[in-house]
Order: structure tokens, then C-alpha cells, then sequence
């Protein structure tokens, strides 16, 4: 039996290896923090950015001459300028930084892909700002996610912090900061993490803990610096009758239809840009100052086509389109959103999508309003749960669409239907075979720079 002393000393032991491992999450949460702030700040600092380059362009980029043909040439010139420079900022110091940049964290996150911050920070935020400012069809949420994530890797090399489990959940939380910072959604930024990068991040207590930090501090930071409101301002909506929720579910089906076809056109012109860029190494930057070019005019000549679609929400939202027009726009801004995205521009899809989603659902609903004109069908909700359906089925991350749009527009009565809607779209989508986005981007980019042999498919 140990002696009094003995005993005393082994709970001393005890109590100083718990007070230990009570203060590294501490440090962690600490360390966490301090990313989610400066993620959330970048975040803000690139959004007022895009904002006055846009403002600016509009402004300033038109009546310089009688010729309207001498003055679209100009705004071709400036804004394919603008273009031009991002990609060359691109192809020249961080191509990892082409894209969306979401595929390369859940890269990094698998230690499969590096995390080269000193020059993807500042490329993605000023290639962001001039592929963004042209007008193209892109969002700021894959710069802010890839931003955060970089923030996240710096922060640990500038404290000089080895333990891999930590430089992980630094990295994640950087990501999730940067979701937050870009919508104003922290729980969608949470649920990111989780659900979307669920093969790479690895959960434990500790982990979860800094990323609630992280977000908090990213959201605090947006509210502080930008506004407090939801992105959407687009009124509130009333749930919808219970009589009229299968509608929803074929709803769902069709976004999911929808989904598989955009993740295949979206795949199918990256290959179409690779074998042209692959011809001459400046095709790339070509690329970029006709495609900036041609959407710096767009945006002046029909602006509902142009942009991440946040301008336009709002408006299709309250009716002011046509079923025939929503129909032309549709078409056009899915050829847009492709022709954008997949040629490498440092831009997310999340927005573009978002507004397609809106496009559809609103269509739907103004069919559904003339079969079944009982059912008190609103177009707005329609267009809240089209957000949340095609999200679901192109990045097969359902509850993430599900808060991400909830947050976003202030309509949580709305659940019921979006849930529906998404399921129906996840489901669909999978039976069809196809394979979430940014898990085919990644495995494209991985195969291409023969990291590994080909993984198999990540089914929802």
C-alpha cells in the first residue's frame, strides 16, 4: 500500500498532466481565434474591395465617346486588362490558386497538396479582386475559403507550431472562417467543415471547439467591419402548406438532374481548357483578358448574366421576370457560370450557383402557381429552397445548402420544404452517378499532378 506521501505525490503528477492537457486546448482555442479574425477581416477587406472595382467600372467605364462601339471597346480593354492580370498572377506565382481553391484545402487537409501561403495569399485576394471586378461569372467564397486556409498555415508557421493534428484543425478552422466571412453564415461555415470535408478533417473535441472559435470571431469580425444583416434581403416568406410539399420532392429530383449535368459540363470544359492551354503556355493569359473582356461589356449590355448573381437575386425574387426571360437567363448563366469557372479563374461556384438555383426554383414556382393555384404557392420561398437544392446537388452537401441559405435569408420557416428538396436532389444525384464537384476537381488535380492513383469516388 503507498505511503501518504507517495500518494500525495502522484496526485500532484495527475493534476499537473491535466492541468497540462486542459491548457493546449486553451492555446488552441487562443491560436483559433486569432485565425477566424484575420480570415474575417481579409474577408471583408476582399468584399469592399470587389465592391469598388465594380463601382467603379460602372461609373467611371463608359460615355468617353458618341461611338457606343469606341466606348464598349474601352470597357473591353480595362476589364479584359483586369482579367489578363489575374490570370497571369495565377500561371506565374500559385496556379494552385486557379479555381475555386476549396478542392486544394481538402488536398492540403489529406497532406496531399501543398499550402504555399506566401504567395497564394496575396494572389488569390488580388486575382480574386480582378477576376471578380471584371464582372465574370464567379464568387468570393472560394478566395475567402482558400484565403482562410492559408491564413490558418501561416499562423502556424509564424508560431512555429510541428504538431500535425494542431496545423490540421488550424487549417479547417482558416476554411471555415473563410465560409463565414464570405456569407455571414457561421453555422454553415461549421457545417462545412463536417460535412463537405468529411473524408479529410479530422474530428475530436479539440478540433470542433476551434472551429466554433474560429467562425465566431470570422462572424464578429464581418459584423463589426461590413453590416449585421442577412445577405439576402428579400423579405420573409410563409411556410409552406402541408398539402403542397411533394411538389418539393419533385422539385428536389429535378435539381438533382440539374446537378449531375453541371458537374459534367463543368469537368468536361476544364479537360477542353487544359488541351487548349497545354498548346501555348500564354493561351491561359488569352484566356483571361477575352473572357473578362467580353463580361466587362456584358455586364453593361444584359448585367443579369454577369457577376456572382447577388445583384440579380433579389430582383428575380420579386418577380420582375417573365417566365420566357427567366428562361433565356437561365440558359445563359449556366453557359456563363461554365465558361467561367472551369477555365481556371481565381473565383468559387457557390455564388453562381446560388443564383441558378434561384432561376429554377422561381420557374418552377410560377408553373406550379398556374396547376395548383390553391396551394398559395409564393415565388420567393420557391426561390430560397432553388438556393439550397442546387447547392445540394452539385457539392452533394445538403446541410450545409440547407443553413448556408437559411442564414443567408433570414427564412427558417422554410426548413421543412428545403429539406425535402435537398434530399430528393442528393438523392437523385447520386443514383445517377455522379460525383460531388469538388471531390472530382479534386481527383482531377491529383491525378494530373500524379500524387496518388486514382481514389475512389466520394459518394454522399
Amino acid at each position: 500500500m503507498p505511503s501518504y506521501s507517495s500518494l500525495k505525490k502522484r496526485i500532484h503528477l495527475y493534476h499537473k498532466i491535466r492541468s497540462f492537457q486542459e491548457k493546449a486546448p486553451l492555446t488552441v482555442l487562443i491560436v483559433a481565434g486569432v485565425i477566424g479574425s484575420i480570415t474575417g477581416i481579409i474577408g471583408v477587406l476582399f468584399q469592399y474591395a470587389v465592391n469598388w472595382v465594380i463601382t467603379l467600372r460602372k461609373s467611371l467605364f463608359f460615355n468617353y465617346f458618341d461611338s457606343s462601339f469606341l466606348n464598349y471597346s474601352i470597357i473591353f480593354f480595362i476589364t479584359g486588362c483586369m482579367g489578363l492580370f489575374a490570370y497571369f498572377l495565377v500561371k506565374r506565382f500559385a496556379p494552385e490558386t486557379g479555381g475555386s481553391g476549396i478542392p486544394e484545402i481538402e488536398g492540403a487537409l489529406m497532406n496531399l497538396r501543398p499550402v504555399r501561403w506566401r504567395y497564394v495569399l496575396p494572389v488569390k485576394f488580388l486575382g480574386g479582386l480582378g477576376a471578380l471586378g471584371s464582372g465574370m461569372v464567379l464568387g468570393r467564397e472560394g478566395p475567402t475559403v482558400q484565403i482562410g486556409g492559408n491564413v490558418g498555415a501561416m499562423i502556424c508557421d509564424l508560431l512555429k507550431i510541428k504538431n500535425t493534428a494542431y496545423r490540421h484543425t488550424f487549417l479547417a478552422t482558416g476554411a471555415a472562417a473563410g465560409i463565414t466571412a464570405a456569407f455571414n453564415a457561421p453555422l454553415a461555415g461549421i457545417l462545412f467543415i463536417i460535412e463537405e470535408m468529411r473524408p479529410q478533417f479530422r474530428y475530436s473535441l479539440t478540433s470542433i471547439k476551434a472551429i466554433f472559435v474560429g467562425v465566431i470571431m470570422a462572424s464578429i469580425m464581418y459584423q463589426s467591419l461590413f453590416n449585421q444583416t442577412s445577405v439576402f434581403q428579400i423579405g420573409h416568406f410563409h411556410a409552406v402548406p402541408i398539402q403542397s410539399l411533394w411538389l418539393y420532392l419533385i422539385l428536389g429530383a429535378l435539381f438533382g438532374c440539374i446537378g449531375v449535368i453541371s458537374n459534367k459540363c463543368i469537368l468536361f470544359m476544364q479537360g477542353k481548357y487544359k488541351q487548349f492551354y497545354q498548346q501555348k503556355s500564354y493561351h491561359f493569359l488569352l484566356t483571361g483578358f477575352i473572357l473578362a473582356g467580353i463580361f466587362g461589356v456584358m455586364s453593361f449590355i444584359m448585367p443579369e448574366i454577369t457577376g456572382s448573381g447577388f445583384d440579380f437575386i433579389p430582383d428575380a425574387t420579386f418577380g420582375h421576370y417573365a417566365i420566357s426571360m427567366l428562361f433565356i437567363i437561365l440558359l445563359l448563366r449556366f453557359i456563363t457560370t461554365v465558361l467561367c469557372f472551369s477555365s481556371g479563374a481565381p473565383g468559387g461556384i457557390f455564388a453562381p450557383t446560388l443564383a441558378l438555383g434561384t432561376i429554377i426554383g422561381i420557374t418552377f414556382g410560377l408553373i406550379a402557381q398556374q396547376a395548383y393555384p390553391d396551394f398559395d404557392i409564393e415565388l420567393g420561398a420557391c426561390a430560397i429552397i432553388g438556393m439550397g437544392g442546387l447547392f445540394a446537388a452539385t457539392v452533394r452537401a445538403p446541410l450545409t445548402g440547407i443553413v448556408l441559405v437559411m442564414e443567408m435569408s433570414d427564412n427558417y420557416q422554410l426548413i421543412l420544404p428545403m429539406i425535402i428538396t435537398c434530399l430528393g436532389a442528393t438523392l437523385i444525384a447520386q443514383a445517377l452517378g455522379g460525383m460531388p464537384l469538388y471531390s472530382a476537381i479534386l481527383e482531377r488535380i491529383l491525378l494530373n499532378n500524379n500524387t496518388l492513383k486514382k481514389p475512389k469516388s466520394d459518394e454522399s
